[in-house]
């Protein structure tokens, strides 16, 4: 995850929200600094299939699928557990990006409502049903709505990848959308791999017996990655020892060494090699003095004692990592002299000292903040990530979310937020917890009370893990935190930012702040920057804009006429004036601007006159100048003067000729 933002807390117990209402804002900036934009929820997206398509091998069958898909936009893929099915439906959808529409996957059951709903699938999305894991009685009811979510693909341009179930039925009429695909090439997989890591071809063509008795066993696709990687790693700590040595060193580590990692810490008895030991594992491939830090901060936070010896007499940092069974290598970084051993030392420290799991989380966001050269993100996200796979392994996943909540408690360094960040996104990404975590997120969202710490690690989690494969969730999320700004507005401006990627989530955003709305007035204020003129007369790739739809003119004009009765015109009219101006360019949509606006004022004099007053004041900043501005402000009238019953309806303004030309 990008360290991308620039937000300093400077003031210790900052406001604290206490409930549903109102969260205000204290965020003190740097010096000309504003909260950097990090990447879109889209390009997170695709950023991450692409990396997929990278990896990716084709398996047989796979040329199938790309026809099945291309021909119907959906296709049901059927493969073995392990054979990378879901990786193929993800990848199949990266190719058929067509600049419109979003990524997401649809998960039936939570938030997003029933598949048969047409206003799930937005022009041009690409979506993924992965039901490799369902139950039968899911799947059934999958294949009873699977008809109406096709023709809702169709018609939007769109299209959809289903994971089926590998002992799951299929009926006849279903029968032309499947695919079959197989396990690609296991030694290709793993070869594709080292290419990613950058090893040349060269270096792994020689033979590898225990490569060859590891690919015999058909391991997963998943696997495989694991032992390129581990090949990679063995050979960065040994380069000279050869491919055969590497994969030796990578198949050994599947042992885990928990005997060996036992025996070593009983060994080792005394504090000072016990947290060095915690430290080298916690900080693997650091530098050697960031590894001494953490294992005297370590020790202070535990309160223990410092040997009172001089210092001249006591070992040196290369006889005590000696004694672990690591070294510091050329570069100065820190590994133990077995691949994979570091993954163990956690593992047994987490397991068998429960009493010192809260001192170890504190320790490793402090580890995080510790003033040195050699600490950079990557660091640090690798630290908060291996604390994070300890709660994963040990079934405390949902306790990430309160770790969260806890780094995030004022005052909070900007690097202890991005850590809070770090380890909630490492929850939402796993696959056994990410449900139950993004419905804590939401609970928090909607009432909690919230520091503007933990409103920004909220904030970050929506964006940045759960808005590219859950947007919807993450609308209904960033919704609920844009209900309790004051002052600064982070969420809205992150909500704004999402919807303009999608017109069905404008849409779907549109609908719950005018006609699902629980709390009318907040929303009447969020509104006017959601339903932005240009965006509705925009169609944007779809076959035609927003403001063509009748449910999103009714949204318009509900909005609007919450917007004229609840907040007062100095609020509303910077709105009004830009859904002006775009009326004074939107030849094919300006009658309709209008008729929204007038619409929403009913026939309340004081309501149009404001309207009036706001035109009139708008026209010297008109586009095309204060003429342009006029003209608006004169049709605005008729249709006001129509509106009272004072004239009858007048016809479609004529098109604005063009410039020069005599009128």
């Amino acid at each position: 995850m990008n360290d991308t933002f620039t937000t300093r807390v400077e003031q210790g117990g900052g406001p604290v929200h206490t409930g549903p209402g109102d969260l205000h804002y204290t965020v003190h900036m740097n010096a000309g600094d504003k909260e950097a934009p990090g990447r879109s929820p889209r390009r997170i997206a695709d950023d991450q299939l692409r990396l997929l398509r990278q990896q990716f091998v084709d398996p047989a069958g796979m040329g199938m699928a790309r026809r099945v898909l291309e021909d119907s936009r959906t296709v049901i893929l059927h493969g073995d557990p392990g054979s990378g099915r879901s990786a193929a439906a993800c990848v199949l959808l990266y190719e058929v990006d067509q600049g419109t529409g979003i990524f997401r996957e649809l998960l039936p059951g939570e938030e997003e409502g029933a598949l048969t709903d047409p206003g799930l699938v937005g022009v041009g999305d690409r979506l993924l049903l992965n039901l490799a894991a369902a139950d039968v009685s899911q799947w059934a009811q999958t294949r009873r709505d699977l008809s109406a979510l096709r023709k809702a693909v169709q018609e939007q341009q769109g299209h959809l990848v289903v994971v089926m179930p590998h002992d799951g039925a299929l009926e006849a009429h279903l029968q032309p959308y499947r695919a079959d695909i197989g396990r690609p090439p296991a030694l290709e997989v793993f070869r594709r791999h080292l290419r990613l890591h950058r090893i040349a071809y060269e270096e792994y063509r020689l033979s590898a017996p225990d490569l060859d008795e590891f690919l015999s066993e058909q391991p997963p696709m998943e696997e495989i990655a694991h032992f390129a990687d581990r090949v990679r790693r063995a050979r960065a700590a040994s380069p000279g020892e050869g491919f055969a040595a590497w994969c030796k060193q990578s198949r050994k580590a599947r042992i885990q060494w928990r005997t060996e990692v036992a025996d070593l810490v009983a060994t080792q008895c005394t504090a000072e090699q016990r947290a060095l030991l915690f430290a080298t594992a916690m900080l693997h491939g650091a530098h050697a003095d960031v590894i001494h830090r953490g294992a005297a901060l370590l020790l202070e936070a535990l309160d223990t004692p410092r040997d009172e010896a001089p210092l001249l007499e006591g070992k040196d940092l290369a006889e005590r990592l000696k004694e672990i069974h690591a070294a510091a290598g050329p570069d100065g970084r820190v590994r133990f002299d077995k691949l994979d051993y570091d993954a163990a030392v956690r593992a047994h420290f987490w397991d068998h000292m429960p009493d010192l799991r809260q001192p170890f989380s504190t320790w490793a966001v402090q580890s995080t903040e510790l003033d040195d050269p050699h600490i950079d993100a990557d660091l640090r996200e690798r630290l908060v990530s291996r604390l994070a796979d300890q709660f994963l392994r040990t079934g405390r996943g949902n306790d990430l979310a309160f770790l969260a909540e806890e780094w995030s408690a004022a005052p909070a360094s900007r690097v202890r937020l991005a850590a809070a960040v770090d380890t909630l996104a490492c929850g939402l990404h796993h696959a056994r917890y990410g449900r139950s975590l993004r419905m804590i997120v939401y609970s928090w969202c909607v009432s909690k009370h919230l520091t503007e710490n933990l409103a920004h690690v909220l904030r970050r989690a929506c964006t940045d893990v759960i808005a590219p494969t859950h947007p919807d969730q993450a609308v209904t999320r960033l919704h609920h935190l844009a209900r309790r700004e004051r002052g600064a507005t982070p969420a809205l401006d992150a909500l704004c930012q999402l919807v303009a990627s999608s017109a069905r989530l404008r849409r779907l955003l549109l609908d719950r702040l005018t006609r699902q709305s629980s709390a009318p007035a907040v929303d009447a204020g969020l509104f006017l920057r959601i339903c932005d003129p240009v965006a509705l007369t925009d169609p944007a790739g779809a076959p035609r804009p927003l403001i063509d739809e009748k449910g999103v003119r009714d949204c318009a004009v509900a909005g609007w006429a919450q917007a004229l009765a609840q907040l007062p015109q100095s609020h509303w009219q910077p709105y009004a004036v830009r859904w002006l101006h775009t009326a004074c360019s939107a030849d094919g949509h300006r009658d309709r601007l209008l008729d929204l606006l007038v619409d929403a004022a009913g026939r309340d004099g004081s309501t149009l006159a404001a309207l009036y007053s706001a035109a009139r004041a708008a026209e010297p900043a008109a586009p095309d100048g204060r003429s342009s501005g006029a003209a608006i402000t004169e049709r605005l009238l008729q249709k006001i003067s129509t509106a009272q019953g004072l004239r009858p309806p007048a016809g479609p303004t004529p098109s604005a000729p063009p410039r020069g030309t005599p009128r």
